[in-house]
């Protein structure tokens, strides 16, 4: 592949592997993981193929929001660690391979956070303005509260000094006032900590959320400024300490939003971004096994410069949200993957993990993985999808798919040597419990999940084109197959994959999308013929560059380009 600007853009060809450190391993036997045990597996997260950990917050908390409420952003949770451990966990990460990334919640704080407690004091405080406050009566904001079940507004009243704060989260979590420049000078230091040890970027939590300081009436806001200035500040003080940390951003709004997040033509704002749109209509895709919702999203996916990136994912720690599909549509997901309302939370989205989804049939959820994988992007996955993990209903909300990872077949799922009941969270009985959904049996089984993960992720990472390429759906006459090729110059790839439960052929051709900007002289060698990257085997061409590919029902095949005279290994 020859490309201009290679240089640190590491990001392109990452493999992403989110985790808590409280529920990876505990080594000290009180039922929470820690550091030290996150580094203890960092072997582990190598031999899977990882190259980027993000951690989510390890931070001291008030245990609110599962360290989304954070009282210290300048050191780790006691319960975790310390300062030493995580510059330790670093630096182990760095030498097998692996960058750290972790998780920035600049949005809002805990409201035992020192900041704001200062801040509620009195109105003239010199912490007032580090917070979003408003004398006078807001309106109705009912209808945009994130957790309708436990809040219903996104104001305040603080009894002390008569006025409102606003949080767009728990009112636990009151929000920063980023347009005031003591508070983005704050968050410079912080993120200037964090470097410091080592980290090669952050996960920038609630990113739109950021914009609410507008709902503040003109005569009451102490500042006025453009929103988009601080990703740019952060961006340019990041580059400034390191050419290569990135800003991974939470960024659930439409493409057309998505795209302003990124910055100018130099992408000086966000340097990737989760593809939550591509998310919603794989799930609307694979209820209907039917491959046109994804088709149409990928096709609406705006081009990005060669800078930045969008994040693959098929779940995460939070909710599988689906906001953005139509009420019909959301519908049918929960009929097909949670039709009880146990399953549903907050009426957009499912608080369970992806096998129990899928009803446990292997073959669909290596097709899902499969399709996540060939997605131009980076792949994201959330701890213990490479086993197949599941979810445990009976703890409340988002915390059922954030349970112990399942390391042995024992009761504690290996996780620590505290008794199930002292553990953090309870760990699932049943199909999806550890005795029988643990890496100790998958990796020494061949055809177990966790070795499919792994062919997977070694066949991304010898795929360079699908994170530096460019999508272009093939046209075909089969509604269940997505077929689509990811090229970068000389490097191009085909996926096909089967959505429907019934075998199919499906016809396709290059003509009009291969090499259609590579032209004259300098244009590539014909193609020769089609390499199976993940089943072997060979697909021909005929005279005019169409091909057949069989796929069983949930089939799926990754075809390589190699053209005439090419020495390079499929």
């Amino acid at each position: 592949m020859r490309l201009t600007k290679t240089a640190d853009q590491w990001w392109k060809t990452a493999v992403l592997y989110c985790a808590s450190v409280q529920t990876f391993l505990d080594t000290n036997g009180d039922g929470r993981g820690d550091l030290e045990g996150m580094t203890s597996r960092i072997d582990y997260l190598a031999d899977l193929g990882i190259t980027c950990l993000w951690l989510m917050p390890f931070y001291p908390t008030a245990d609110a929001d599962d360290g989304y409420d954070i009282t210290d952003f300048l050191t780790v949770d006691p319960r975790d660690g310390d300062l030493a451990d995580f510059v330790s966990l670093v630096q182990v990460a760095r030498s097998r391979g692996i960058r750290v990334i972790i998780d920035f919640v600049m949005n809002h704080t805990s409201d035992q956070h020192p900041w704001f407690k200062e801040s509620r004091k009195s109105v003239d405080n010199p912490y007032r303005n580090y917070y979003v406050w408003r004398s006078s009566t807001p309106p109705d904001t009912s209808a945009a509260v994130v957790f309708p079940d436990v809040e219903d507004s996104l104001w305040e009243l603080d009894e002390r000094t008569g006025e409102y704060y606003l949080h767009n989260f728990y009112k636990t979590q009151p929000d920063l006032n980023v347009a005031n420049p003591e508070v983005r000078e704050q968050i410079s230091k912080v993120m200037g900590l964090w470097l410091q040890l080592g980290v090669s970027g952050f996960r920038v939590d609630a990113v739109p959320f950021l914009f609410a300081v507008d709902d503040v009436p003109a005569k009451e806001r102490e500042f006025q400024y453009d929103p988009h200035d601080t990703l740019r500040h952060l961006k340019a003080y990041c580059g400034r300490r390191d050419s290569d940390v990135i800003l991974l951003g939470e960024v659930n709004v439409p493409y057309k939003d998505q795209k302003k997040f990124f910055g100018g033509a130099d992408g000086d704002e966000l340097t990737m971004q989760f593809d939550f749109i591509g998310m919603q209509a794989i799930w609307l895709a694979l209820a209907r096994g039917d491959a046109r919702p994804l088709a149409k999203a990928l096709a609406g996916r705006p081009a990005l410069d060669e800078s930045n990136q969008y994040a693959n994912f098929l779940r995460n720690h939070d909710e599988l949200t689906l906001d953005k599909l139509t009420d019909a549509e959301r519908q049918e997901v929960f009929d097909a993957f949670g039709p009880d309302p146990d399953m549903q939370l907050y009426d957009r989205g499912l608080r369970r993990r992806l096998p129990p989804m899928l009803g446990g049939d292997p073959r669909r959820i290596r097709l899902a993985y499969s399709l996540m994988f060939s997605l131009p992007g980076t792949p994201c996955l959330f701890y213990g999808e490479e086993i197949g993990m599941g979810e445990n209903l009976d703890i409340p909300g988002r915390y059922s798919v954030r349970t112990p990872m399942q390391w042995g077949p024992n009761a504690t799922g290996g996780f620590s040597t505290a008794k199930p009941r002292s553990l953090v969270r309870p760990i699932p009985e049943g199909p999806y419990g550890p005795a029988r959904i643990n890496v100790s049996d998958q990796r020494s089984d061949p055809d177990s999940l966790w070795t499919f993960m792994s062919t997977l992720i070694r066949r991304y990472r010898q795929s360079p084109e699908i994170g530096w390429g460019a999508v272009q759906v093939l046209k075909h006459d089969q509604p269940s197959v997505l077929a689509h090729l990811v090229q970068q110059e000389d490097w191009a790839m085909v996926a096909v994959h089967n959505l429907g439960d019934e075998p199919v052929s499906v016809s396709l051709s290059f003509d009009g999308v291969l090499d259609r900007d590579l032209t004259g002289p300098a244009a590539p060698a014909p193609v020769d013929h089609l390499a199976g990257l993940l089943h072997g085997g060979r697909v021909e061409l005929d005279g005019k560059g169409g091909f057949d590919v069989d796929l069983d029902g949930y089939g799926y095949r990754w075809l390589r380009v190699v053209r005439e005279g090419d020495i390079r290994i499929a």
